[in-house]
């Protein structure tokens, strides 16, 4: 018989493949499902913004002819906005795998049994979290990881230069990402060695959406600081130490040999910082492993049915209230769905936020201007594909037989219940929303205008978002690349802005034009009518269907009856 450290590497070699492979919940995917091409094509957008900023670093910094303040000023702001977003991405990450790292139920039951010790879960838990963080942070930087070395370090101290930029370039990134994975593992741990687990499960939740609202929300409304002097503004010190972007902003110039001396002590502030996150998730991780993993079988997940009086709203008829019900307590208790609808509410919010801050900053009320337009549109188009991408995601597929042999009715109404529940939960909020920062535009007749408009082009987006969606929302396997992710996200990201700045600037015309505004509004209108008709005749013969194919390698072609 083989000795157990002998075991031991090949233990953590399968339990690393099925913790990395965990990532997406395997119980909602399809059974031709290929979790590898899924992951590859997320990589493949990291890679592209990775080519964009190495770009924007040739093309924005390397000119000979920039005067070395405005180089200066480009540089830092461009070195800003990538580190926040390396930590945005970063952070979305580790939120959209928040349980990831901790012992659930499941790892328990099933490797408690087991001749596995608690290090070797730790270890492979570990390292398919950090595979997954190194390989979005190599991702993201493949390209601008070597542009801007070459842009910062050579016209400063040629090759010795740029090797000392590449490395401050990458261990500030490494470690920047290391400060917030840690961060959030030192909040989970903390809140599981101090609560009860039922508790711990129900602020797990409310933890994981606030971590998406401040993530998302901060990269947002930060400010750019595009110079010493305004660095040092006093305004700005509150700000400069409470965000750690800042503090790794400072500890990449610093360690490259560039940051002045006045504001040493926000590098320190990094490196302080980086020292505490790593020393509480480490102790947090071991503490849980040899305390909580009994608790986590001892103690149930299931919370206490509420008493009281329980009252549900009608949402139209008896199928279509169902089929809206159904749809928020999948959201309501499934944690994959919360996390992706967090993902784009949070988006929504961010912009919001930005729009009122500028609305806060003008000095009178003015009328709608493209400036507010864009987001607005912006807004209406997430708000409504990002929850028609919720929907493709299933829950609870073990109990979706119930929902096949309980079709009593047409595809037609299922489509009309799904119709409703994007208007109530998808363009309704979003107009809400911008009806209040509407509040401050004058003449109040054009934020009515803006209004109508922008309620007609939520409705138009629903629309299209149902072309082709014919099942139950929540309910059908998922099936990973079977849709290109890289060509959907730049196509939906070009298309849209190729299609917002022409919208705004002829819906501007529009509201100061009776006649032209009559004539969009009439366009909007019969646009709504085509898609709702098309979407009505369409569903009227299709079937309803709960799992996702791939499409068949060979076509057949029908030719097996034919006698010669």
């Amino acid at each position: 018989m083989r000795k157990s450290s002998e075991l031991r590497p090949l233990q953590f070699r399968v339990l690393y493949r099925q913790f990395l492979l965990r990532v997406i919940d395997l119980e909602a995917l399809s059974i031709q499902a290929d979790i590898p091409r899924y992951l590859g094509q997320f990589g493949g957008v990291l890679i592209m913004f990775s080519v964009i900023y190495a770009f924007r670093a040739f093309v924005y910094i390397w000119d000979p002819s920039l005067a070395p303040q405005v180089r200066l000023s480009m540089a830092w702001s461009a070195e800003q906005s990538l580190i926040s977003t390396m930590m945005l991405v970063v952070g979305l990450i580790t939120v959209i795998s928040w349980d990831a790292t901790f012992p659930d139920r499941r790892d328990v039951m099933v490797l408690s049994p087991l001749p596995v010790t608690p290090r070797t879960i730790l270890s492979a838990k570990m390292g398919a979290s950090g595979a997954i963080l190194g390989l979005a942070v190599l991702a993201f930087n493949v390209a601008s990881g070597l542009a801007w070395p070459v842009v910062l370090g050579i016209p400063n101290g040629g090759f010795p230069g740029f090797l000392r930029c590449c490395a401050a370039f990458w261990f500030t990134m490494i470690a920047a990402s290391a400060f917030l994975y840690c961060s959030v593992l030192t909040v989970q741990g903390v809140a599981s060695l101090l609560l009860p687990r039922r508790d711990f499960l129900r602020l797990s939740a409310v933890l994981q959406l606030a971590a998406f609202g401040l993530f998302l929300g901060v990269y947002f409304t930060q400010p750019s600081i595009t110079s010493p002097a305004a660095m040092g503004a006093p305004e700005m010190q509150n700000l400069l130490a409470c965000s750690p972007s800042y503090w790794f902003f400072a500890l990449f110039n610093q360690l490259n040999g560039s940051l002045p001396v006045q504001f040493t002590w926000l590098a320190w502030r990094a490196w302080i910082g980086l020292g505490m996150v790593v020393s509480g998730a480490t102790a947090s991780l071991l503490l849980c492993y040899l305390r909580t993993m009994k608790r986590t079988v001892e103690e149930p997940d299931l919370v206490a049915r509420a008493r009281g009086l329980h009252w549900t709203p009608r949402f139209g008829n008896v199928l279509q209230t169902a089929i809206v019900l159904f749809c928020i307590r999948s959201l309501a208790r499934s944690r994959q769905h919360r996390v992706a609808l967090a993902f784009y509410v949070a988006i929504v919010l961010g912009i919001a936020l930005s729009s009122l801050q500028s609305r806060l900053s003008a000095a009178a009320p003015h009328g709608v201007t493209i400036e507010f337009i864009l987001p607005t549109f912006t807004m209406m188009c997430i708000a409504v594909f990002g929850l028609r991408s919720v929907f493709s995601l299933p829950i609870s597929l073990n109990a979706n037989w119930v929902l096949r042999i309980t079709q009593l009715c047409s595809t037609e109404k299922y489509i009309a219940a799904t119709r409703r529940f994007i208007l109530i939960f998808a363009v309704a909020p979003v107009w809400l929303v911008s009806a209040l920062l509407s509040l401050s535009i004058r003449p109040l007749d054009q934020a009515a205008a803006h209004l109508v408009l922008l309620a007609l082009l939520g409705w138009v987006l629903g629309e299209l978002s149902l072309i082709g969606f014919y099942k139950v929302p929540f309910t059908c396997s998922y099936l990973p690349g079977k849709a290109n992710f890289q060509f959907i996200f730049w196509g939906f990201l070009v298309g849209m802005i190729a299609f917002a700045v022409p919208y705004a600037e002829f819906e501007q015309g529009a509201l100061h034009n009776p006649a032209k505004f009559a004539f969009m509004a009439s366009a909007l209108a019969g646009a709504l009518f085509g898609l709702w008709d098309f979407n009505r005749r369409r569903a009227q013969s299709a079937i309803l269907y709960f799992e996702e194919v791939p499409d068949a390698v060979i076509q057949t072609l029908g030719l097996s009856g034919i006698r010669p």
